[in-house]
């Protein structure tokens, strides 16, 4: 608000205390501050000037709100940082990202998941990210990296503070392969009271936000709850009635706060035309031609796995005739075979 009043920082710190109190939210005391800063500039340059120097010995950089390369999604949030501190290097394709957040202690099924979900949408050219917390999240970038994808991880440290420390080895890797990002000026410890701030980036920079294991407590559903906020979707994977790992998403889902998802394809369908016209992803592809008999097919399939002979029934066609279309389907990507000749859209 500042800055749209007085068009510069320099105009703001030479205003008059009359005209700062003018501005919303200015109280006197905070003109106050506004006029003594300039008597502490030499301070503030030298520290500035430490954290440039920390962040090039780093191969990093500091990026601000007003900077062209500042993520746009982030920018349009309540509450945006003002500054990012960056290891590795923002990318264009970063607009099309998809935060996978969750427990420190996830069972196999949520690993499994967790690992299926990352390595399936960087396939499909999806930026994963997610806390580097352990956990769901870093079985989240691992697969993204072992899937040749990007991953940006935000952190509640300083990005010189490597935490946790058995993830220094996935640190780098990340900074080679997408970005770690902290609004914390370098040296911050990981203090608890960093990581709720932390989550409202990770939705911000999220088209969707995908919750896999984690209790109703948990800061995973801090980052669902922020999401929520920025009018992001929210996936969420069922588990286990009986598993505390399960709560959160099975509550999300049980609220209709969350989509239930099971594949990475429920998460791309949902997100439809937020990924681009230039991202020819997800399970049904208006762009397929299909032939009469082929459509034929596809009605009858529904959301249902059927023996062929009955496929063959509800669509008119003899056994063999369908067998025909229905590999021609599977060719273009819309139908599955299982065993036991069952046919199922995918």
């Amino acid at each position: 608000m500042l800055l749209n009043k007085f068009k510069s920082f320099r105009n703001i710190l030479s205003a008059e205390k009359s005209e700062l109190m003018r501005i919303d939210g200015i109280s006197n005391k905070i003109a106050e501050r506004i006029i003594n800063a300039p008597k502490r500039i030499d301070s503030y340059e030298s520290k500035v000037a430490s954290e440039l120097n920390l962040m090039h010995k780093l191969n990093g950089k500091v990026v601000t709100y007003w900077d062209e390369e500042y993520p746009e999604l982030l920018r349009n949030i309540y509450y945006p940082p003002l500054i990012l501190y960056i290891a590795g290097n923002f990318d264009s394709s970063d607009k099309y990202g998809v935060a996978i957040v969750g427990t420190r202690k996830p069972t196999n099924y949520g690993i499994q998941q967790a690992e299926k979900f990352a390595s399936e949408l960087v396939k499909k050219g999806i930026i994963i990210i997610s806390g580097l917390a352990r956990g769901i999240d870093s079985y989240a970038h691992r697969a993204a990296i072992n899937s040749g994808g990007r991953t940006i991880a935000v952190i509640g440290s300083g990005v010189d503070v490597i935490y946790p420390p058995e993830n220094a080895r996935l640190f780098k890797q990340i900074t080679e392969q997408g970005a770690i990002v902290s609004e914390f000026e370098p040296g911050t410890k990981p203090d608890a009271q960093n990581f709720p701030r932390r989550n409202r980036i990770i939705s911000g920079l999220s088209l969707g936000v995908l919750i896999i294991e984690t209790r109703q407590n948990g800061g995973a559903m801090q980052t669902a709850a922020y999401a929520l906020d920025q009018n992001r979707e929210i996936f969420a994977l069922p588990g286990n009635v009986n598993s505390p790992q399960s709560e959160g998403p099975n509550l999300l889902i049980q609220k209709g706060e969350a989509k239930l998802v099971i594949t990475a394809d429920d998460v791309l369908d949902e997100l439809g035309s937020k990924l681009g016209p230039e991202k020819k992803i997800g399970k049904k592809n208006e762009h397929v031609s299909l032939s009469l008999f082929e459509e034929k097919i596809i009605e009858a399939l529904g959301n249902e796995a059927l023996h062929i002979d009955i496929i063959a029934d509800k669509a008119a066609m003899n056994t063999s005739e369908c067998l025909v279309h229905l590999l021609s389907l599977e060719f273009k990507g819309l139908v599955k075979q299982l065993p036991g000749k069952i046919f199922m859209s995918v």
